[in-house]
């Protein structure tokens, strides 16, 4: 019996391509629309993800997310420094900046582009990129004067014009050297390195937490956020609630400061209304397709089927035989989309689309292609259910 339904399924070739590929569309743009969806979520934690050597991020107990830096006064640190179960603790610096190019490769030609200035622990160099994300330059030439490193993934922004092999990884050296103006300040480029693309997509400039002051306008209170490293044995998140008691403000280890802010982009922006809206069109649209074509071909082969009712095949056998069908088409529908989207990710690899495919979207889309075939064939097995055998015998 298995034999023959297969037979029957893909007699009509035209009708079998048909049911595949519309459960390859919905597959593939449930998988491809959550692998974006998942990719922008993760660029609005980024840089918690880059900073790396601290357990702890104490703020302002207002900060929303990462990107809602609101300044604290430096005594701050110091309190922080005196908490039981402190190890120790460090300044950072996170804001925007104004960095200004007056020429590029020697032409009059003047760039502003806004920056992200994150300025480092000036002895310590806590919150740097790991070092394996350095492409060019050493972190210790950050305490050079004026010195700065800057993002690769926003080199063209900062120097445009420039041929396209320029902005490979093996003429990063050519960068070196070059000046940029920040706020009526000189920041010479010391080293390129890899930093988390960021959901505004602007460059990321590091330098020390002194000098990032010198780069942005004076304010009354420049303290952003204070990284924390938690004593040797001591739980992170009972020291974290340790610094809120005594100190009054926020404390949170990097990952629940990170899913703070992905929590802010879930609640407060239309972002996941958007991405579930296309994922959910893909599905309707997918089940419409799919489901009109197996009812006309169950409609088709109605003979066949009433030719085996009336040689003694019971309804459960009948409706297995739709089942496999179903199963069939859905396993290649659902192995072709998301092979698709896959490749999708790999060809987008790199650039500026945010793509990310975390292990449990596989099953989701599992689950939607499943229910895409029950819904198939609910209207085809009900058409068999009342199917009398004598059909066969008529006209």
């Amino acid at each position: 019996m298995s034999w023959i339904a297969l037979q029957m399924l893909t007699g009509d070739r035209a009708k079998f391509f048909g049911i595949v590929m519309g459960l390859t569309f919905a597959a593939l743009l449930i998988t491809q629309q959550g692998s974006i969806f998942c990719g922008l979520m993760l660029r609005t934690a980024g840089q918690v993800a880059d900073t790396t050597g601290a357990d702890l991020w104490v703020m302002d107990p207002n900060v929303l997310h990462v990107d809602d830096v609101k300044p604290m006064i430096q005594n701050n640190l110091y309190r922080v420094r005196g908490v039981d179960g402190v190890l120790w603790a460090v300044p950072l610096y996170k804001g925007t900046a104004r960095a200004k190019i007056d020429n590029v490769e020697g032409k009059p030609r003047q760039v502003i582009e806004q920056v992200i200035l994150l300025g480092l622990d000036d002895s310590s160099m806590v919150g740097a990129p790991p070092r394996d994300r350095i492409l060019e330059g050493r972190l210790e030439d950050l305490r050079k004067p004026d010195a700065v490193f800057i993002d690769n993934n926003r080199l063209q922004k900062l120097f445009p014009g420039l041929p396209k092999e320029a902005y490979l990884r093996e003429n990063y050296h050519k960068f070196l050297g070059k000046e940029i103006e920040m706020n009526d300040h000189r920041a010479i480029i010391v080293g390129v390195c890899e930093a988390s693309r960021t959901f505004q997509s602007n460059p990321v400039v590091y330098t020390t937490y002194s000098r990032a002051k010198g780069y942005v306008p004076m304010e009354r209170k420049t303290l952003s956020y204070i990284l924390a490293k938690a004593e040797p044995g001591r739980d992170p998140e009972k020291v974290a609630e340790t610094i809120k008691r005594q100190t009054g403000l926020g404390a949170l280890t990097g990952q629940a400061f990170a899913d703070k802010t992905i929590d802010y982009y879930l609640k407060y922006t239309g972002i996941p209304i958007n991405f579930g809206i296309t994922a959910m069109l893909g599905f309707l649209v997918g089940t419409a397709i799919a489901g009109q074509t197996f009812y006309n071909f169950t409609l088709e082969n109605l003979k066949q089927f009433g030719a085996l009712k009336a040689m003694g095949a019971s309804n459960g056998r009948i409706i297995g035989m739709i089942l496999l069908q179903a199963t069939v088409v859905g396993l290649l529908g659902y192995g072709i989309g998301v092979g698709l989207a896959a490749l999708f990710g790999v060809m987008s690899k790199g650039g500026e689309l945010a793509f990310y495919t975390p292990r449990i979207l596989l099953p989701i889309t599992g689950v939607a292609v499943v229910l895409i075939c029950i819904l198939a064939s609910l209207l085809s097995v009900r058409k068999v259910m009342v199917l009398e055998p004598a059909v066969v015998f008529r006209g």
